[in-house]
Formats: C-alpha cells, structure tokens, sequence
C-alpha cells in the first residue's frame, strides 16, 4: 500500500523536529505537524526564555559584587515590560530558525492538529493525510493542583506573557520548575513565598544537592513554607489568598495578583484520538518499549508524551535514534543510564549518575565512598557574601568508579557537563585523582577531593 509519506511526525517540538530532520537526511518523505509555534515547550514556554530571565535575575548580584572589585555602586531598575518583549523577540527569531530547518530538510509542515483516523490516517484540519510510520512527539503541559480557586493560578506557560512584574508572589511546588522560578522572581525584585509539601525542595535529587539550595534560597530572602498543603485560594480586593495547612495547623499566605502553580506536567494526549490507532496509555501517558514503539507496531512516541525523562535532549535523542533504526539502517535504543540535568537556581544546581542514596541501596552502604567539598570560591572573597559552592561525588569502593557527581555553586550545569563524560565512560576516583587540575578554579575541586 502507498501512503502520502513515510513518516509523520506529529508534534514540532524538540523531539519532533530532531527525528524529522534526521529521517528526511536518509530520504524519507517526512510531514510534521504542530498547531503551535515550532520548537514546542523548550524553545516557546520552557528552557530557553526561562534561562534568559534567569541571566536577568542575576544583575542586581553583579552590581552589588562589583563595589567589592573597588567600582562605584550603580543605581537600576527592571523595566518588566521590556524584558518580557526581548524575551520574545528572542523565541521568534528561533521560530525562523525552526521553519528554515524544516524548509531546508524538504520537511512539509502542517498547521493544525493532528488526529487519527485509523492507525495509518491522520486528520489535520481540513486534511487527511496517511503515512507508513507515524511518530507522536507532543509533549506535555503543566496543571493546576486540585483545590479549590485554583483557577485564579498561573502556571509556568504564563510567566513568560505576564504584563508587569507581581511585587509579591506565592509558588506552590517544591520541584525545579517552582524552585526556579522562585529564584528567578527573588532576583528580579519580587517578594516570594515557596509552598512545599515536604521538608525539603527539589525531591529525587541528592540530599546534600537539595539541602544546599534549599540554604541558600532562604538565605537570599525566599520564603519556603515546608511540609504544607494549600487547600483553597481566594480572590480578595487584598491579592490572592492561599490558604495552607502544616502540622495541625493553618495559614494565609497574600498574593498581589499571581500565584504560580508548579505541581506537575501531563501528557498532551487529549486530542489526538489514540483509540482509533489502538495505541495503549498507561498511567496517563503513551506505553513504548526500548525502541520507542507503541502497541500498534508501526506509530511510535517519543518525550514528554511518554513519560520517561522529561528533559529536551532525551526527546532530540530518542527522535534521532527512532530515525537512524528506521530510516538510517542504524539500529540503536536510547541510553538512560548517567544522564546529565540542571536546576537554574540561585545558586544553580547539577548533577549525573547515582545520588547517594540510590547508590546505597544499589550496592550496599560498605560498597559506597563519598567525596564531598563546601567552599567559598574565589570570586566571593572580594565581595564579603557569604555564597557556598558544594561538590561530591559517590563512588564504589569495590571498583572505584565514579557513580555519581553533584554541584551546586556558579556554573555548575556548564561544570557537570564535562564531568559526565567521564562518569557516562566509566571512569574511576584515580583517573580523577590523576588529572592535573586547573588553578584556580573552582571546577578543580572535582579532581583534588581526597
């Protein structure tokens, strides 16, 4: 049977585009299709103006350092509005850059939804088109807790069009979505308040890892609010009251006019019409095996919409490696050992491999070493603050090997980068040990811990 292409991707995000770009290099005929501006989460909602408006949350840091290194003290002020339009000046220039890689790769793109008709057809639009493979790469959205007013929340999607700066906000969320934001509204100017459900922000992460950040976030005047539930938020001529619950007890915490809700993502599986494709979803996300295929053998799924790991690189990683095994001739699965990520906290925060905790429960609390270091690098011995980098890396006795390595201090996610290359090769605490480091820095830490 013929079909109008050989794959379609549905989804124009990060995982989308990377397997349609790959397969139409191997001469597939390839259509994707997105409803929404190209780049999905990461380009548009996510990664990339999140990272700008943290660059902009550092400044009022840079100038108060500076008077240290002996320049004049230096009077600024934000204006929101023009940060907010360069922040999007940005995302549509990277639209262009998306739409000329698709027009460069012959990639035909279709505006609109994508729904199946049967597992070999989609609806979009006012068009059916039908494809021999079919990829679904539409990631995910963030939701709202289930309270009530929540409706009177934003969610992280809304940060970037917000129309002036809230001079007090509250974040409901304890993952690194609330935590960075947090961060990043501390840094602007705003007054912030972190609601949390446990003792400690940023679960899954190594103890050490969290309590650093957690440190130096109330440090730097955030208001995290721990082992509490919010149980209603109401609108009042006042702001936004939340209220909360903690150890028998109760709360009101005020709002200006914005309470950001960071209490999870969801797959964007609502329209797509799975049942007429006979594609199988397990806990409210799409089932695939190793090789990212579905139950229905020919339509596949990678990134948020499967629920793996949702970070961008794993989606450009999975698209690729779906369009080298079916297009390139190059079977090959994704790796999920050793995978890298960063939080964009004040101070930021990275990390790859084992935590200790998984490591003691993989190999036994006599099979595990732990290097650790807490210093104050160089660069704040002139400005009097007292800002704390914190290093570690969990390693196996028996063998040697590296299983894990933790930052939190300046640069840590450019830092941990480069030491997951070692850790994902399997180096040892001697190949560490035997790198000459580079002095001073504080990235040498990383092979002088004994």
């Amino acid at each position: 049977m013929s079909y109008d292409f050989d794959l379609l991707a549905i989804g124009g995000g990060s995982g989308g585009i990377a397997a349609a770009r790959r397969a139409a290099e191997y001469g597939a005929k390839v259509g994707i299709a997105e409803f929404d501006r190209l780049g999905g989460t990461c380009v548009n909602r996510g990664c990339i103006p999140k990272k700008l408006m943290v660059y902009a949350s550092h400044f009022p840091d840079y100038f108060q350092d500076a008077q240290g290194y002996g320049w004049s003290p230096v009077h600024s002020t934000l204006d929101w509005t023009k940060m907010i339009a360069a922040v999007n000046q940005e995302l549509d220039r990277l639209n262009g850059v998306y739409q000329r890689m698709l027009d460069n790769a012959k990639v035909k793109l279709f505006r609109g939804y994508a729904r199946f008709l049967d597992p070999h057809t989609l609806e979009i639009g006012d068009t059916k088109v039908t494809a021999d493979k079919i990829l679904i790469a539409v990631g995910g959205h963030p939701i709202r807790p289930d309270i009530p007013g929540s409706e009177h929340t934003i969610v992280s999607d809304d940060m970037f069009r917000l129309k002036e700066q809230p001079k007090r906000i509250v974040i409901i969320g304890g993952g690194y979505i609330g935590v960075e934001f947090a961060c990043i509204m501390n840094g602007l100017g705003s007054e912030v308040t972190q609601i949390i459900r446990r003792e400690k922000i940023l679960r899954g992460f190594d103890e050490d890892l969290r309590s650093c950040v957690q440190e130096a976030m109330e440090k730097h005047g955030i208001r995290i609010v721990t082992n509490s539930t919010p149980t209603a938020i109401e609108k009042t001529s006042e702001g936004l009251k939340i209220h909360i619950e903690n150890d028998n007890a109760s709360e009101i915490v005020v709002a200006d006019a914005v309470s950001l809700a960071a209490t999870g993502r969801k797959p964007n599986l609502a329209k797509l019409g799975l049942e007429n494709a006979g594609v199988e979803v397990s806990n409210g996300a799409i089932a695939v095996n190793q090789y990212s295929q579905t139950s229905c053998e020919h339509i596949y799924a990678v990134g948020d919409c499967t629920d793996r790991i949702n970070l961008t690189p794993v989606a450009i990683n999975e698209g690729r490696a779906f369009a080298d095994t079916h297009f390139g001739g190059k079977s090959r699965v994704m790796s999920y050992e050793n995978i890298p990520s960063a939080v964009f906290s004040t101070p930021e925060a990275a990390t790859v491999g084992l935590t200790e905790a998984e490591a003691r429960e993989k190999y036994g609390d006599d099979a595990i070493k732990i290097y650790r270091a807490k210093f104050r690098s160089t660069y704040y011995t002139l400005t009097g603050k007292d800002e704390k980098t914190m290093m570690k890396l969990v390693v196996d006795r028996n063998t040697d090997r590296v299983l894990g390595a933790h930052m939190v201090g300046d640069n840590a996610a450019e830092i941990i980068q480069g030491v997951a290359i070692a850790v994902k090769m399997g180096a040892k605490k001697s190949d560490f040990d035997a790198t000459v480091a580079i002095h001073p820095t504080a990235a040498e830490e990383f092979v002088t811990m004994r």
